[in-house]
């Protein structure tokens, strides 16, 4: 029988709720769970590494930036990790098709199949989804400041972000190659879902032991919002303004410092930028 250690943020109101029922099944099932409260994010990854060290599962109850915090300590420390999709866009769950009903969720914490999933490292960091340097990353900055509900808040600030976007010129370089282009944004996806659900990258694969990087080229500001209105089926890869490459490692140069977001969650604000692959280093209960 697993034994399980849920790990909380100080902002963890929706986790814990959608925590409790997950819980009540787990315990009813005969499973060991504990729940760890913490207020920074030093102290979750510390409780995630001790949980490890304990033999137990940790689960984040949360969206995809609890995901990526507590993904990041798990991979360090070797250890196995479990989700209770949470959060406001839920796209790491969405793309390993987990489950959200409690019976369900608590019935695959329990039996289910560990899958080695990829990860990227940026600037020190590791993200499990994707890494956007352009009006989206601007757009996701806006948006972790709103509180309205991630139906409205995704579509209000990226036209706001794209309205105050300057022309930006970037280099990018994939194992060798290297494009100059003018472009809204240069997406380098593990996953191919982000933003609450926009298939950003279609061809994108967490276990293939690649990245798919996808340039939204500049061109009419009419331009983008098509765009995003296609990416929720993933049929904006057929706009000629949109290229998709498939790459082991990615370099992005800004012609300015830029914000730069990784899971929806700020990396930094920088003019260039290195996102790699680390084939397999994340075990998660997904199967």
């Amino acid at each position: 029988m697993r034994t399980f250690a849920v790990i909380l943020g100080p902002a963890a109101r929706r986790g814990l709720s959608r925590l409790m029922p997950v819980a009540h099944h787990l315990r009813a099932a005969g499973a060991r769970i504990r729940v760890e409260y913490t207020q920074t994010t030093e102290q979750a990854r510390r409780c995630a590494t001790e949980a490890v060290d304990a033999g137990e599962v940790v689960v984040a109850a949360g969206g995809d930036g609890t995901i990526r915090l507590l993904a990041a300590a798990v991979v360090d420390a070797g250890g196995t990790l479990g989700v209770i999709p949470a959060g406001r866009g839920n796209d790491l769950a969405r793309e390993l098709r987990l489950p959200h009903s409690p019976t369900e969720v608590a019935d695959l914490l329990l039996h289910g199949r560990p899958r080695q999933l990829d990860v990227l490292r940026v600037a020190g960091q590791t993200v499990i989804g994707s890494v956007y340097v352009g009006v989206d990353a601007a757009a996701n900055e806006l948006a972790n400041r709103s509180r309205l509900p991630a139906s409205l808040v995704y579509p209000s600030t990226g036209l706001r972000a794209l309205l105050r976007w300057p022309r930006t010129r970037y280099t990018i370089t994939l194992d060798g190659r290297t494009e100059r282009v003018h472009a809204y944004t240069v997406v380098a996806a593990n996953c191919g879902y982000y933003g609450n659900g926009l298939h950003v990258a279609p061809g994108a694969r967490p276990d293939d032991g690649t990245l798919e990087v996808v340039v939204v080229r500049h061109a009419s500001r009419l331009l983008f919002p098509v765009a995003l209105w296609r990416m929720r089926t993933g049929s904006h890869v057929g706009l000629r303004q949109v290229t998709a490459y498939r790459t082991g490692s990615v370099t992005v140069r800004a012609d300015r410092p830029v914000v730069v977001y990784g899971d929806g969650d700020p990396v930094g604000q920088t003019a260039e930028v290195k996102v790699e692959v680390r084939p397999g280093a994340l075990r998660i209960i997904a199967g």
